[in-house]
């Protein structure tokens, strides 16, 4: 297993050109939020765009877009009508199918809930889509119900689960996947050849054939609902702006624990919020992109 250094995740940024455009740096479309959780939609959004997506592009609700554009004016908005469940209908997803089809990443589950809507969402978007798809939160839970149609999958896949999460993926209990976390991901990278990456004290990255990396980033200040959104717009950013998908991974882990270790050195551990590790990802970048050459 190999540990995650700054000078790999300098090494794999993404180099901007000086004519580049809010297009050429990445369009991303994030598929989050619902009627009660319209912060998983507004810290997924920021963080994409704090990694530096130059497109970011919300699906939300027409109840909680007043909520997620006051807080994210630089994103752009398909507003839609909400379904039973709170989450957009899913009447609507041919409309959402095009949105994806014009990204160049999409970020699928952050407080989406598992409505009969949501679910029929995600399944269209990880099937009647090319486009590089990260699953998070909800969508992994969608997911997991039918898992084996991520043999299917032909497109990066990424999917960021934590051991309650990665439970319901396999079936284990989830006292044996923390006591065993390296040999449950690389059984289940084996069957899916989804780029996982497997949350908790020192996040394990593994994709089919790959070699597993460990992040050495990260405090216990970072255990707070919506630090997993965050690091999923982090990730799917990178996605958007060309980054491979486990080069992604790595590097929005790295960056997320950083950015997590610095607001703590602050603001303590007890103190630290995911919003804050939002306003970090500059320094956390910043310090990566001085550290020596590889």
């Amino acid at each position: 297993m190999k540990v995650i250094c700054p000078e790999y995740i300098k090494s794999i940024m993404p180099k901007r050109s000086a004519d580049a455009n809010k297009y050429s740096v990445g369009s991303l479309l994030c598929v989050a939020g619902s009627y009660t959780m319209a912060g998983a939609a507004v810290l997924s959004a920021r963080a994409a765009l704090r990694t530096g997506a130059g497109y970011v592009r919300c699906v939300v609700t027409e109840e909680i877009y007043p909520i997620v554009s006051a807080a994210v004016p630089e994103a752009v908005f398909l507003v839609l009508p909400s379904g039973k469940g709170g989450a957009v209908s899913a009447r609507y997803t041919k409309e959402i199918i095009k949105a994806a089809n014009k990204a160049d990443a999409v970020l699928c589950g952050c407080g989406l809930g598992q409505s009969e809507d949501a679910k029929s969402i995600v399944e269209s978007l990880v099937f009647e889509t090319d486009t590089p798809l990260l699953l998070d939160a909800d969508g992994i839970n969608i997911i997991n119900k039918h898992i084996d149609i991520l043999k299917d999958v032909k497109k990066p896949l990424v999917l960021t689960p934590h051991e309650g999460e990665m439970k319901r993926l396999t079936g284990i209990p989830s006292s044996y996947i923390h006591n065993n976390r390296e040999a449950v991901l690389k059984s289940f990278c084996e069957e899916y050849k989804a780029v996982t990456v497997l949350k908790g004290k020192d996040t394990l990255i593994l994709q089919h054939s790959k070699e597993m990396y460990k992040n050495p980033t990260g405090n216990a200040g970072m255990a707070v609902a919506g630090s997993g959104d965050v690091l999923a717009g982090m990730i799917a950013s990178l996605m958007a702006q060309g980054v491979n998908a486990f080069d992604s991974a790595l590097a929005g882990v790295y960056l997320h624990g950083l950015a997590g270790d610095l607001g703590a050195r602050e603001l303590t551990e007890y103190s630290l919020l995911p919003s804050d590790i939002i306003d970090y990802i500059p320094k956390a970048i910043k310090s990566v992109l001085k550290s020596r050459e590889v």
